[in-house]
């Protein structure tokens, strides 16, 4: 299975070697681990990796349901979900964003950017429809106070809990991608910043049993990251195409004061008074008022940084927008007005006489 052209062959375990085959020696490990499933004295082991793990039983309206909670162990799934995210990262550029690029031919900084954008992209669609399917399942809509009521959350679904690590995965994924992708070190601060943001934000909810409320703002960041990048791409394909910048405008705005309100809403309102106060560590009880407090400063922190970083993208825009109006308003009126020319001399029986009454020489005509 390849997933890249090799036009030169390196030699074995260099630098290029490395990074032009990575997805292949990943595809190989993962291979290793699921034939581990074939034989009983392996299984075990695999399905530690494959499954997550730390799963009781517990009887309901709806019959026996498998709940979850997190432990040591969940490191050997993110692992082996890591490594499918490098995969699925692989088969996303070789066989959509490579092709796309090829038709486009665009310059090394964009076809970067582009590049970021289109995967991004894919991951945010299909993170925000699954977050959205986990939350009407769950049925976090119809009860809004069920985010922070019966708190603490540390039994989870299958579904919440595999949405989790699957979501560590692939952050955790995107740190060494920096490195197969030979980003730029100019790019390396701001990508290792929302890398940073993104397994900070989805540890502390997933530790401190705050799934519910984490997943619903997951589901709001990714909706209003999926419209930033996908404006992005419309925009490399077409410079022309700024609307679509506008309306992702109002939805990060709509975003970040949503986010803000149920933040405060669930952590600073609703946790604070339930009953349940105090840390502890068996029953994953965190609900003191020092890690609310922590909880509620990371969030509008962050709330308050993506703020800035909008206002400087918009004041950026327009000022490029006033550049190339400038720009146009000068060039339209250096250009000089087109005059039609005349000619010099005057007809004089359908003849054209010159202004020293010659009239002009008249061309031979060859034979053919």
């Amino acid at each position: 299975m390849a997933f890249r052209r090799r036009n030169k062959s390196y030699p074995f375990f260099s630098q290029e070697f490395l990074i032009q085959n990575h997805a292949d020696i990943v595809f190989c490990l993962v291979v290793f681990i699921l034939i581990g499933l074939m034989f009983e004295a392996t299984a075990k082991t695999a399905f530690l990796f494959i499954l997550p793990q730390y799963n009781t039983s517990t009887l309901s309206p709806e019959g026996e349901v498998s709940l979850y909670h997190y432990g040591w162990r969940d490191c050997v799934t993110i692992l082996f979900y890591f490594l499918i995210t490098i995969i699925l990262h692989a088969v996303v550029q070789e066989y959509v964003l490579d092709k796309i690029n090829r038709r486009l031919h665009l310059s090394k900084s964009k076809n970067t950017k582009f590049n970021e954008s289109g995967q991004l992209c894919v991951f945010h669609l299909v993170s925000s429809v699954w977050s959205l399917y986990v939350i009407i399942m769950e049925g976090y809509l119809l009860n809004f106070s069920s985010l922070w009521e019966n708190y603490p959350h540390a039994h989870l679904r299958f579904q919440v809990k595999f949405f989790y690590l699957f979501q560590l995965a692939y952050w955790l994924h995107a740190l060494p991608e920096l490195y197969f992708q030979k980003v730029r070190k100019e790019e390396m601060p701001r990508q290792l910043k929302y890398i940073s943001l993104y397994l900070l934000h989805i540890a502390v909810a997933y530790l401190l049993n705050l799934t519910r409320v984490g997943l619903v703002l997951l589901f709001l960041q990714y909706i209003s990251e999926l419209g930033f990048h996908i404006s992005r791409l419309f925009y490399f394909t077409d410079e022309s195409h700024h609307k679509l910048f506008d309306m992702w405008a109002v939805v990060f705005v709509l975003t970040r004061m949503v986010t803000l309100t149920l933040t405060v809403l669930a952590v600073g309102f609703g946790l604070a008074r339930a009953e349940n106060q105090g840390l502890d560590w068996e029953a994953g009880n965190f609900n003191t008022v020092i890690i609310r407090l922590a909880v509620l400063l990371m969030v509008c922190l962050t709330q308050a940084w993506l703020l800035w970083k909008f206002i400087r993208f918009q004041l950026r825009r327009w000022r490029e927008f006033r550049r190339e109006q400038a720009a146009r308003k000068r060039a339209a009126i250096k250009q000089p007005a087109r005059t039609l020319k005349r000619d010099t001399g005057h007809h004089e029986n359908g003849v054209i006489k010159a202004e020293n009454g010659a009239s002009p020489r008249t061309k031979k005509v060859k034979a053919l």
